[in-house]
């Protein structure tokens, strides 16, 4: 796939299909935008079933064959693998590692060896869907995910389609078997990186899910509980004197500031068009 790349990605892939015919075909999406490109993908393929994986990954020779093992019929619509680090992996001092999603700005999902029922999205550097779900519940929102606009959040693309298919009833099964290696740079073992991430991640959780429609007591355009909450988690973080706890705390502050600079945007009429094509 060429999301209208600037450098000699036509050429290599150009040579990837002539030295090997038939198994490698090139794709040209001229709008620049990971989901546009996902999407484009997408109706290119021939197959049934789609599996997804980054390009700054290691995948186990096993991966292809245990990740949509079981998504030859109807019971499961997708699956999700583990993503571990690609070399040893020692967390700074200041990093917990309590909580479900602690890791989850380094792209690590380990939910442990035992198969079962997702309840959760999968990554999108692991996850496979079969085609009717794409043809059922629609692609990939593209005002989601990594693209040119920096304004834009750059995240969630893969989160919102999976929630999407499990608030719809469908089902989502974990696959321990199926693993693949994520490089960690050292740049993205930064506290500045945590905290742009969580702040990126809540914006984009807004714009995927909206402002809570339940909410009744609002503080310039924002729900009251998101302003207690962020009050609190800045207490915390101010007052912790435990250095991981602390930065876990000021990290919240961060996801915090990020749901209500989105739901104030989202409130004042930010987005007013949720374009899934």
């Amino acid at each position: 796939m060429d999301n209208n790349s600037k450098d000699q990605t036509r050429a290599v892939a150009e040579e990837f299909c002539r030295n090997h015919p038939g198994c490698f075909r090139y794709v040209y999406e001229p709008q620049q935008g990971k989901s546009r490109a996902l999407n484009a993908g997408i109706r290119e393929a021939r197959g049934n079933i789609f599996a997804f994986i980054d390009d700054d990954v290691i995948v186990e020779s096993t991966w292809l064959r245990n990740l949509p093992a079981l998504l030859n019929t109807d019971q499961w619509a997708g699956a999700g693998g583990r993503i571990l680090p690609a070399r040893e992996f020692v967390h700074p001092g200041w990093l917990s590692l309590e909580g479900r999603h602690a890791l989850a700005p380094l792209a690590l999902f380990d939910r442990g060896l035992e198969e079962g029922t997702l309840t959760e999205s999968p990554y999108g550097t692991n996850m496979a869907y079969r085609r009717a779900m794409f043809e059922q519940h629609g692609p990939f929102r593209i005002d989601l995910g990594p693209q040119a606009d920096i304004r834009v959040p750059q995240k969630s693309e893969d989160s919102e389609f999976g929630r999407r298919l499990l608030d719809a009833g469908e089902r989502l099964r974990y696959e321990p078997t199926a693993v693949v290696y994520h490089e960690i740079p050292e740049a993205r073992v930064q506290k500045k990186y945590f905290l742009n991430w969580w702040f990126d991640k809540s914006r984009s959780d807004i714009r995927a899910s909206g402002v809570p429609s339940d909410t009744k007591w609002l503080v310039a355009r924002v729900p009251v509980s998101m302003v207690r909450s962020f009050a609190a988690w800045t207490l915390r973080w101010v007052f912790t004197v435990n250095a991981s706890r602390r930065f876990s705390a000021k990290t919240k502050v961060w996801a915090l500031a990020g749901w209500i600079s989105e739901s104030y945007r989202q409130s004042r009429g930010g987005t007013t068009e949720r374009p899934r094509n």
